[in-house]
Order: C-alpha cells, then sequence, then structure tokens
C-alpha cells in the first residue's frame, strides 16, 4: 500500500492545506473538491502542489506534523520549489 504526504494550494484563498492519505492523491484531491465540512470546503479550486511517497502510514503522518509545526509560508513555498 501508498501513503503520500501532501501539499495542496487555493489561488482563490491564497492558502495552503497540509495532508496526509493512503489513498490515491487523485481520490483524495477528489474529496477535497466535493461537498463536505471542513476548511477545504472554503474553495474549490485546490490544486495540489507538492507530494512525497511513504511506506507507511505514520512515516506520512509524521511528515504533516513535521511541516505543521515549522508554520511558515516561506518554508512550504521553498518545499514547493525544490522538487520543480
Amino acid at each position: 500500500m501508498a501513503f503520500y504526504f501532501y501539499i495542496l494550494y487555493s489561488k482563490n484563498l491564497n492558502r495552503f492545506y497540509i495532508g496526509h492519505t493512503g489513498d490515491t492523491l487523485d481520490n483524495r484531491l477528489k474529496k477535497h473538491l466535493s461537498n463536505h465540512k471542513g476548511f477545504t470546503s472554503n474553495a474549490k479550486d485546490w490544486e495540489i502542489v507538492y507530494s512525497e511517497f511513504y511506506e507507511t502510514k505514520n512515516e506520512a503522518y509524521q511528515r504533516e506534523l513535521k511541516v505543521k509545526k515549522m508554520k511558515s509560508k516561506k518554508f512550504i513555498k521553498n518545499l514547493i520549489n525544490s522538487s520543480k
């Protein structure tokens, strides 16, 4: 099974969303774009701007927590730019 750490970006909100999933990235994005309650329901223009593959759910989750602890838009932008 594959697990992913991912970052979404909404131009409309000018905000990032950080998460992890055991689903495919395409399926997870569809869920974020669907009608639901939660932070990502505030916009319908989310796009995946960064992702990393992990073999375990815990690894993906730990990566999510590490990036969230940085609380830095600059760090996130540098991470995204480093993958291009």
